[in-house]
């Protein structure tokens, strides 16, 4: 059974840093894209970072370019999103998601999803 467990999150100030991490098991990690994607109440889910299964490719949403970092640890099977600078702009609950293929953060092309972990930024 195809598993992801969305962690990490929690209520920050702005400015502070959070990492969520993405445990998985059921699959072989190594050669699936992870991505992690965020939804606000009364928003569309918003890509927001993937990378690839050998670490070689990375993408981020302009959004939060030079301000989050996605790595992998293949070892543990854990994917993990460095949030820094945080705005209240990111509050949103955050999933991780995982698929085959090329690194893209459209929502649609990935096949498992795990539950969220909110991320709340108060001012």
């Amino acid at each position: 059974e195809v598993q992801l467990q969305a962690s990490g999150g929690g209520w920050v100030q702005v400015g502070e840093s959070l990492r969520l991490s993405c445990t998985t098991s059921g699959f072989f990690f190594d050669d699936y894209v992870i991505a992690w994607f965020r939804q606000a109440p009364g928003k569309d889910p918003e890509g927001v970072s993937c990378i690839s299964g050998d670490e070689g490719t990375t993408s981020y949403a302009d959004s939060v370019k030079g301000r989050f970092t996605i790595s992998r640890d293949n070892a543990k099977n854990t994917v993990y999103l460095q949030m820094n600078s945080l705005k209240p702009e990111d509050t949103a609950v955050y999933y991780c998601a995982a698929k085959g293929g090329i690194c893209r953060i459209s929502p649609d092309e990935y096949d498992y999803w795990g539950q969220g972990t909110q991320v709340t930024v108060s001012s």
